[in-house]
């Protein structure tokens, strides 16, 4: 059989991840059609015979969790013959890091619910989307070593054990907190603010923002971001 012989779909699943409460999660739909009807997956959906990869994106994340104008990147390729039970469909993984409290989740078209899921409580995934969430969070652990990413996950003005709590948790591994502060602080990427942390139980903890503006002049320099 010659190649012009083969009909294979194209399908997009979104990989999002927030940070929320002091954990890591994972935007998560129940699927509301078969196959799989009832099962946790993914965001996904098919990409329209005249629609652009990236602008399929965008579209399918929208109509299925209500998330708008979320900016997220090609991550990996998923092609095994038999990863869709129906029919050969190729799957292109797009990911996101989003703050989890400035987007409202709104269930539509494929989806029975949207919900965040903490990535160390994940149900059993439809097809192959264990998977992907295993490659997106290899990747992630490996990013947020080498760029300020961790930062798109925290609110715009966070403690140093917030963001401590966060490169712990994607890292699952307990970082020392002294040397933590000294190499973070010694980057010289962060403003110290005449804030501190409303409701702390004990000695209130100044508030500091990631300062973009210096990590874009210090990278044009051939600063390098390493955890």
């Amino acid at each position: 059989m010659s190649h012009a012989e083969y009909v294979s779909s194209i399908s997009i699943d979104c990989v999002i991840f927030g940070f929320d409460e002091g954990e890591l999660k994972v935007l998560l739909i129940k699927r509301a059609k078969d196959p799989s009807k009832g099962g946790w997956a993914l965001p996904g959906g098919f990409v329209g015979q005249e629609e652009d990869l990236d602008v399929a994106a965008k579209t399918i994340l929208e109509e299925l969790t209500g998330l708008k104008k979320i900016y997220m990147e090609q991550l990996h390729t998923f092609g095994d013959v038999n990863r869709y039970p129906l029919a050969r469909v190729i799957s292109i993984v797009y990911a996101s890091l989003i703050k989890v409290g400035d987007y409202e989740l709104r269930a539509a078209d494929n989806a029975q619910e949207a919900v965040w899921h903490p990535v160390s409580e994940v149900p059993q995934l439809v097809f192959d989307h264990s998977k992907m969430l295993a490659v997106a969070l290899e990747r992630l652990k490996r990013d947020v070593q080498y760029q300020p990413i961790g930062f798109e996950l925290l609110p715009k003005k966070f403690t140093l054990t917030q963001l401590q709590t966060l490169y712990e948790t994607v890292l699952e591994t307990t970082l020392d907190k002294r040397n933590f502060r000294k190499k973070i602080l010694g980057m010289d990427l962060l403003i110290a603010l005449d804030e501190f942390q409303r409701g702390a139980p004990n000695r209130a903890a100044r508030l500091f923002k990631f300062d973009t503006q210096k990590y874009k002049e210090l990278k044009s320099k051939g600063f390098m971001f390493e955890l």
